[in-house]
């Protein structure tokens, strides 16, 4: 092994996916979400979701391509052909597959309807003369925009956990072919 093997960078790349995930959704955004005031919360998610999600959908497409072949002579191929082998569907391609699916989504869907339901939301505010989070009652639009971004922020948190999740499952099979 050295530098010319996909093998170092491959577990570096599920290093930083696996790590950037974790910290991400259980230390960085609750933490944030707990010290800084919503407007600047909000602006500050705002900046770093659509970097984080790209990261999150660049990495499993790396680990696709630095897959690395078996030490089987008949064994799986290395990179993308090791990926999609057959004996590999189950434990690789599909965990993979689904990091990158949700990541994706989130980049390219949900995370810019997420963004743009919010500044509806710091419109209606002017509109309003009343903060989205503050106490009832509030306007029928601003209920509307309130209900549409709990659910666009729900969807979010669900394809990250989902990344979380297949990440982790992927690991058990990364973990499994060093033994």
């Amino acid at each position: 092994m050295g530098i010319f093997s996909p093998a170092p960078y491959h577990i570096l790349s599920y290093g930083t996916l696996l790590g950037s995930t974790a910290f991400h959704t259980f230390i960085n955004g609750i933490l944030a979400s707990r010290t800084l005031p919503r407007p600047n919360f909000a602006s500050l998610m705002s900046r770093l979701f659509p970097i984080y999600f790209a990261l999150q959908s660049a990495l499993p497409a790396v680990l696709a391509l630095t897959y690395p072949a078996s030490r089987n002579p008949f064994g799986p191929a290395g990179g993308i052909a090791g990926v999609l082998d057959a004996r590999n569907r189950a434990t690789v391609l599909a965990p993979l597959a689904a990091a990158f699916v949700c990541a994706v989504a989130n980049l390219a869907v949900v995370g810019p309807r997420t963004t743009g339901v919010m500044e509806e939301r710091r419109a209606q505010e002017k509109k309003d003369g009343k903060k989205a989070y503050d106490a009832p009652p509030h306007s029928q639009e601003m209920v509307a925009l309130n209900k549409r971004f709990g659910m666009l922020h729900g969807v979010s948190s669900l394809l990250n956990l989902g990344t979380f999740i297949a990440t982790v499952v992927y690991g058990f099979t990364l973990a499994d072919r060093l033994v």
